[in-house]
């Protein structure tokens, strides 16, 4: 499945409020991230940072999640995930190409 086909499916399942759709996927990714994150953070303290097959995959669902969002998000914003893709490549070769990959800040 290539991103704009898994985009469109994910659209196809998208249910949320019609107002504020902007503020209402943007903070989902985050609640999402955040799944993820404390996910990592069990690992890091339960089970000494080592990852099972299990762990990788319950991270992989977490994933998914975020990617169905930003997918979503993407669609109100009238940009494909393949439009997205390609600006966030172009973005960080810019970063590599001026030598500021490692800096702070969004325009660097």
């Amino acid at each position: 499945m290539n991103l704009n086909e898994y985009q469109e499916a994910a659209l196809k399942t998208a249910i949320y409020p019609n107002d504020g759709k902007v503020n209402y996927l943007a903070l989902a990714i985050c609640g999402e991230a955040g799944e993820l994150a404390d996910k990592v953070k069990k690992i890091l303290r339960d089970k000494d940072g080592e990852y099972k097959e299990a762990d990788k995959h319950a991270l992989a669902l977490e994933l998914g999640d975020i990617m169905w969002y930003a997918a979503n998000l993407s669609s109100v914003l009238g940009y494909s995930l393949s439009e997205i893709a390609e600006l966030n490549i172009a973005k960080i070769a810019g970063r590599v190409e001026r030598g500021t990959i490692h800096g702070v800040g969004d325009n660097r």
